[in-house]
């Protein structure tokens, strides 16, 4: 891991192993598409692009020229965020025991963290990066009033029969925006159940709330996330007063079946 660069940095492991551990765990409070969708590699940071269908003419040969055969490939994006540690309490935690001050390193690890949800979920259409809430061929609903009780679990099990009826019969993960998430505290009347709990038997890859507009519920074969450089921490230098790092990763989703994901509208959805 040498592009990283961490041996520049004059602080020992101890230190990299504190950045290290407030890194993966403020990322993980924020990650919701991980949890629900297949995960392979992390396969490096020399991995940039995957070559996606079967290569083919690009048209048909005359019977007197050479035929040309194209590869479709789509990038995998290199998320990156700055921060700086400031050299004094850097040595100040390895002299005296002072605390060491990371909330820099957590800043920058849920930027990167929230840049990745936002690829997952809504791609990113002008590199023909497709999301969760954007590929084409997935159905769609419309959400009535969720602070009507039985609403929420009507909506959800309308876009599980639109699945099922499509061939797709789960297990299914839902992701929520704040609002409709926030909804299922409230419990059926008479009852000690929470809605959440009820749509959690539903949804088997469980219920996430997630920082996007509407819902999106999809059975688990609907893509896969392919990681390069999985969520790291990097040197960069040392100006005097701060010691300058980034947090990085590389990674993309492939949807696989736009028809295994159904989103649920009726919010307006995340300006573009």
């Amino acid at each position: 891991m040498s592009y990283l660069n961490r041996q520049l940095a004059s602080f020992p492991s101890e230190i990299w192993e504190e950045i290290d551990a407030e890194v993966v765990a403020t990322a993980r409070e924020i990650l919701t598409g991980r949890r629900f969708l297949d995960v392979l590699g992390p396969y490096g940071v020399g991995l940039t692009s995957i070559e996606i269908g079967t290569d083919d003419y690009c048209r048909q040969p005359a019977p007197d020229e050479a035929g040309a055969v194209i590869s479709r490939a789509i990038a995998l994006p290199m998320l990156r965020k700055s921060f700086g540690l400031s050299v004094r309490r850097v040595q100040g935690h390895l002299d005296m025991g002072l605390p060491l001050e990371l909330t820099p390193a957590q800043d920058a690890a849920e930027a990167v963290a929230r840049r990745e949800e936002e690829f997952i979920y809504y791609g990113s259409p002008e590199f023909g990066l497709e999301g969760l809430l954007t590929a084409k061929g997935r159905h769609e609903i419309t959400v009535g009033d969720w602070s009507a009780v039985e609403q929420a679990l009507n909506d959800v099990l309308a876009a599980v029969n639109r699945l099922d009826a499509s061939g797709f019969h789960g297990p299914y993960g839902l992701a929520l925006s704040p609002q409709l998430y926030n909804n299922l505290f409230r419990r059926y009347e008479g009852t000690d159940m929470l809605q959440l709990e009820h749509l959690k038997r539903l949804c088997e890859l469980g219920v996430y709330k997630a920082g996007i507009e509407g819902a999106v519920l999809l059975d688990g074969h609907a893509g896969r996330i392919v990681i390069g450089q999985d969520m790291m921490t990097g040197y960069s230098g040392n100006d005097g007063i701060h010691h300058q790092l980034f947090v990085s990763e590389s990674l993309v989703l492939m949807v696989d079946d736009a028809e295994a994901i159904c989103v649920l509208s009726g919010a307006p959805r995340k300006p573009r």
